[in-house]
């Protein structure tokens, strides 16, 4: 019987590091310290030397991390924060949960990311904010962002959540991790992620003490003494047994990274032989500033054979999956409370061709040649 395809191979990448995690949960479960046990704080520290030594706030979930940045803020009713209309809901919702304007950018057509020419279209006296999001696994250009964004007196927040790991390099020639060059940096460990738990999970990263200690306040219900509120908060926490699965897991980050980083590139490779003047569909840009650690790899289907294409590799037993099928604008919770910077229409275009294939830890060439086969199989009848 051949191996069944996956998107994600949890099931593998936990068996590779059985021993391990097994032992991590099990200390936890025999300490009985379920909520801000030992495990969270060490996992924290040493999250925080990985990423170059910033502050590191556990939290729930990647939304609530985005929630809680934006909170921190001390941004008013109707200020505007600009995102971009592609990406996941998380990033705009957060803005709209707050009473803010969430202003919609378009994105580079090749990397799916905002870029400083977009963010400029959007600025308005009322602009406070931008939120970057490093998409599918590689970082925005950074450097003329960071710079647009002092200029203005905008914050900058990091949305991380798909490119934890990947590295970005300065004109200057130092690098940085993606989610420490901003104001805040969040991140999400849903367990599908490059660094994932077992169940939800999220960070905030800051370089600014002062803040840092906000941020964690407004985690605990605004509080940093017992029972004693200062601001109004919530109520978002990493458990105890996630911090001890991702403290594991932490450990292989950069190796899950080159894994998919190869994958892709064989990819990429496999795919530009077939179709070397791109008639059929364009394979990832990747940054020259950045590494790209392929949270998704993802194509783009030329000539509306996107929808025809899934369908062809579904009956072959290929699963794909299409982020995301409606750019931002187009939702209808935003509709009300949106402000378009542009025709966004490089969001409308990249959300009806999009593609992404299986791409994971544990990926083998055996499985990609199977990818690839029917990919070639479907095109040759076009």
């Amino acid at each position: 019987m051949s191996e069944k395809i996956q998107m994600v191979d949890l099931k593998g990448q936990y068996l590779k590091i059985k021993d391990e995690v097994d032992d991590a949960i099990r200390s936890v479960i025999d300490s009985t310290s379920f909520i801000n046990g030992p495990s969270v704080k060490q996992f924290a520290d040493n999250l925080s030397e990985y990423m170059g030594g910033c502050h590191v706030i556990t939290c729930a979930n990647g939304t609530d991390a985005l929630q809680i940045a934006l909170m921190s803020l001390d941004l008013k009713p109707g200020d505007e924060v600009i995102v971009p209309a592609f990406t996941y809901v998380a990033s705009a919702e957060v803005i709209g949960l707050l009473g803010l304007t969430p202003v919609m950018v378009d994105v580079d057509f090749g990397t799916f990311n905002v870029t400083v020419d977009n963010l400029r279209k959007a600025l308005s006296p009322k602009s406070r904010a931008v939120i970057p999001v490093h998409l599918f696994g590689q970082s925005c250009d950074m450097e003329p962002i960071l710079s647009f964004a002092e200029e203005n007196h905008l914050f900058v927040i990091e949305d991380n959540a798909q490119a934890i790991g990947a590295e970005y390099t300065f004109s200057d020639g130092h690098k940085a991790k993606t989610g420490t060059m901003g104001t805040i940096g969040c991140t999400s460990f849903f367990p599908s992620k490059n660094l994932g738990c077992y169940g939800d999970g999220g960070a905030i990263f800051t370089n600014d003490d002062i803040l840092a200690g906000k941020l964690r306040m407004i985690a605990n219900h605004g509080q940093r003494i017992k029972y004693h509120h200062s601001v109004i908060g919530c109520n978002s926490r990493l458990d105890s047994i996630q911090a001890a699965v991702l403290d594991i897991k932490l450990k292989h980050l950069d190796e899950y990274c080159r894994a998919r980083y190869e994958a892709a590139s064989y990819y990429s490779a496999k795919l530009r032989e077939f179709d070397p003047c791109c008639k059929f569909f364009e394979t990832p840009v990747e940054l020259e500033a950045s590494t790209h650690v392929y949270h998704q790899y993802t194509l783009k289907i030329k000539d509306g054979r996107r929808d025809a294409l899934k369908a062809f590799l579904a009956d072959e037993g290929v699963p794909s999956m299409i982020y995301y099928p409606l750019p931002l604008q187009e939702q209808e919770a935003f509709k009300s409370i949106t402000r378009s910077a542009e025709s966004l229409e490089i969001s409308h275009k990249v959300a009806y061709s999009v593609l992404s294939l299986p791409i994971h830890t544990e990926m083998t060439q055996e499985i990609q040649d199977k990818v690839l086969d029917a990919i070639r199989k479907f095109f040759a009848n076009c």
